[in-house]
């Protein structure tokens, strides 16, 4: 049993209680890496029939409140995996961390939703080429000026999907995908 501090949910913290299962396959997650080299002409290809932002990994595309089982299905087994109740829906979310990012969701109507890509390392970037690591500088080339300034982070909007960035000293040090639902 492992006991998590949520942050987030309202203006207070809240103690969850939760089982967490963590695969020890560092070979599985090498291979991930390793898919994630598909052209980017294939990529754009990919995703040019979802709105909003999108993140391609390897040949599946994960866009913000798609829903979750087909891309968990795709995905694989993931390295670790938890689950707690939510504070915004009914019913449970979940996380599945696959490697280089973290897959959260959210229920709703019997089925859960992703609600947001969250990077973990240097190895993965989004769509158009930006990743942990990069520039300011970079992230304006890709994305332009035309973002909002949130809790620290620089928000890009689109058809109602959320690009996050926390830039420090010039540099990308956080990437997120985020659903507008969860706001």
């Amino acid at each position: 049993m492992i006991m998590a501090v949520l942050c987030g949910c309202g203006n207070s913290s809240k103690v969850i209680e939760g089982d967490v299962s963590v695969k020890d396959n560092p070979a599985q997650t090498q291979d991930k890496v390793q898919e994630d080299t598909a052209p980017e002409a294939a990529k754009e290809d990919n995703t040019a029939q979802y709105g909003g932002y999108v993140f391609t990994y390897g040949d599946t595309v994960i866009g913000m409140d798609m829903d979750a089982a087909a891309i968990v299905e795709k995905l694989g087994e993931p390295d670790a995996y938890f689950e707690a109740p939510s504070c915004a829906f009914e019913g449970i979310d979940k996380v599945y961390t696959y490697g280089s990012f973290e897959l959260d969701t959210y229920p709703s109507d019997d089925k859960d939703y992703v609600s947001s890509v969250v990077f973990k390392d240097d190895t993965i970037t989004t769509t158009e080429g930006v990743g942990i690591g990069d520039t300011e500088d970079k992230v304006i080339e890709t994305y332009g000026s035309d973002w909002t300034e949130k809790d620290g982070m620089r928000v890009y909007e689109k058809d109602g999907m959320k690009l996050c960035f926390i830039i420090n000293e010039n540099t990308v040090a956080s990437i997120e995908y985020r659903s507008a639902a969860i706001d």
